[in-house]
């Protein structure tokens, strides 16, 4: 039996999820895994380790090179380097999309923009980490405010008729107002919509955008409809990647890639 075929793995631990790529020399996506990250990250890195490595079909003498990113990327054993989140979501996005975009990303804890030109060059980035709106964690606070489970949202807001809109981008005053609309009588389909609204709102007032827009995150990964409401707000498509909560982890990927190569050129001409 011959050698299993070289892959290259990017791991990106966020605070919330922990997202795993694997990849062979021909950019193609093997397999993945998205982990809760828990308060253990080595051991959730492990964990999705080995699920991603399972469903590549391929064991761990096969990786050539790993590179880690997100929030606790230094937390990652069997990582051989890293690079920020920005640059690793940009090249993820690039991936997909080789073209010069503007990469909306909403994740669990904070949301970014990020430009890229047609290079896949950055050109610039916000990115908020300060306040829980316009992330999954301020969707999670209200939908156990709403008492509804977190997966029922996308479906619940596309059944809106009339949406409430909220005047409070604060999660703690949010969370009042929605309390106060129930008490009126507002449908709850009319408030998660509202509530949609309120995170695309959010995030959009970071920047402006280009004429291209990708939307990416774990938020945009379980509630597509936010996707929708930001394209009719925009006045045109949004792009999806195939895996929108990936993108980082494909990043570090291709950049433990690009790494593993550069090495193997400076060995050569060493010798």
């Amino acid at each position: 039996m011959g050698a299993a075929k070289p892959v290259y793995v990017g791991v990106d631990v966020g605070s919330s999820r922990t997202k795993l790529a694997v990849m062979d020399d021909r950019r193609n996506l093997l397999g993945f895994a998205v982990r809760k990250s828990g308060t253990d990250f080595y051991a959730t890195a492990e964990r999705c380790l080995e699920t991603g490595l399972q469903m590549a079909g391929v064991p761990a003498d096969a990786i050539r090179y790993c590179v880690s990113t997100g929030y606790g990327r230094k937390n990652v054993a069997f990582s051989q380097d890293t690079r920020t989140e920005i640059s690793c979501h940009a090249k993820g996005c690039y991936y997909y999309f080789p073209m010069a975009v503007s990469i909306i990303d909403i994740g669990g804890q904070d949301n970014k923009i990020i430009k890229i030109d047609d290079n896949g060059n950055r050109i610039s980035f916000k990115m908020n980490r300060k306040c829980a709106a316009g992330t999954g964690a301020f969707l999670e606070e209200m939908s156990a405010r709403l008492d509804i489970p977190l997966e029922d949202m996308d479906g619940l807001a596309r059944r809106s008729t009339e949406m409430v809109k909220l005047g409070s981008f604060c999660t703690v005053f949010s969370g009042t107002e929605v309390l106060e609309n129930i008490r009126s009588g507002k449908k709850v389909t009319d408030i998660v919509k509202g509530l949609f609204f309120s995170v695309i709102k959010r995030v959009m007032e970071m920047d402006s955008l280009t004429e291209k827009v990708v939307m990416t995150g774990g938020v945009v990964a379980n509630n597509p409809y936010i996707v929708e409401m930001a394209a009719e707000i925009i006045g045109h498509e949004i792009l999806v990647p195939e895996y929108p909560q990936l993108t980082g982890a494909i990043g570090a990927a291709l950049y433990a890639m690009d790494i593993r190569a550069k090495l193997a050129d400076t060995q050569s001409t060493e010798a």
